[in-house]
């Protein structure tokens, strides 16, 4: 009776902490990170002949039940990263309802800094870029065809705003991807004065890359590297 009529009661209790809520963090956050890798490997077919990229995107229009289970599980997955980073700022907010003096940050980053607004500010952009170049109801750059992924993502980027948007967002993301990364593995108990600081180092390099390779494709646009066809 006692040790089933609590199970409930005890696992509530569990979210409700801030282990709880740093563990929904870490596990969302993992599922997203796979989610940007996923995501880059296929805006990269960008680089190859234009068949390339358009074939890859008609096959995942092929698959609905696939495709729209992976956006439910980003959408619930976005859902609860942000509920729960929402909570733990709460819940710091409560711990120090008057605020520091003087703020020195001897022992935070900037990544770690700007966390809180770097997210809404990568939310802004999700929603901005799946106006642009999955519905195209969005689509300054002319023209939205749903069968030439290519020419859209061409055309969309030769509008320079929306390239300089997106660079802001990718810098935002390689910020976010830093310190969600490390700090990941801490919220899962991963964490030691030994191999820490590599993981650190390791976040940091992997953050940069995907950042920069995301980077290239509107930068490649508007160099001319990348043009209509």
């Amino acid at each position: 009776m006692s040790a089933t009529a609590n199970y409930p009661l005890a696992r509530l209790r569990f979210w409700d902490t801030t282990v709880g809520k740093k563990a929904v963090m870490a596990v969302t956050g993992f599922i997203l990170f796979g989610f940007v890798v996923g995501h880059l490997a296929g805006n990269l077919q960008i680089y190859e002949p234009p068949e390339k990229i358009n074939h890859y995107s008609e096959m995942l229009r092929s698959v609905p039940s696939l495709l729209w289970s992976a956006r439910i599980t980003l959408l619930a997955s976005v859902c609860l990263h942000i509920w729960a980073s929402f909570a733990l700022w709460r819940l710091q907010c409560a711990a120090r309802p008057i605020p520091y003096a003087k703020k020195a940050n001897l022992h935070s980053t900037y990544a770690s800094r700007t966390m809180m607004w770097s997210g809404p500010i990568i939310l802004a952009f999700v929603i901005y870029h799946l106006l642009n170049f999955t519905f195209g109801t969005v689509h300054p750059g002319g023209p939205f065809d749903v069968h030439n992924v290519y020419n859209n993502v061409v055309t969309g980027f030769q509008f320079w705003p929306s390239s300089v948007f997106y660079i802001i967002a990718m810098i935002m993301l390689c910020y976010h991807l830093y310190h969600g990364l490390w700090s990941m593995f801490q919220s899962l108990g991963f964490s030691h004065p030994v191999y820490t600081p590599w993981i650190q180092r390791l976040a940091k390099v992997v953050a940069i890359l995907v950042a920069a390779a995301y980077i290239s494709i509107p930068v490649a646009v508007l160099a001319g590297f990348l043009k209509p066809v």
